[in-house]
């Protein structure tokens, strides 16, 4: 999955983590959702599947999990 395809896919990534998520945790998701996908990756980013990409967003969930309860 190349850079392009990523931010085509960034909003579904988002809206299947927010199927699994608890309701409390919606506001952390709602920062994601208004992060602009090119301001996380370059043009030369490249995932060699799927899962990796959303891999890398389920990351940048839980870090900002982490930093709410800090």
């Amino acid at each position: 999955m190349d850079a392009f395809e990523f931010i085509n896919q960034y909003e579904t990534f988002i809206e299947e983590i927010e199927l699994v998520i608890k309701p409390e945790l919606f506001p952390v998701l709602e920062k994601l959702k208004l992060t602009d996908p090119h301001d996380l990756i370059t043009p030369e980013t490249y995932f060699v599947n799927t899962n990796l990409a959303i891999g890398f967003v389920w990351n940048l969930f839980l870090k900002n999990v982490r930093k709410t309860l800090e």
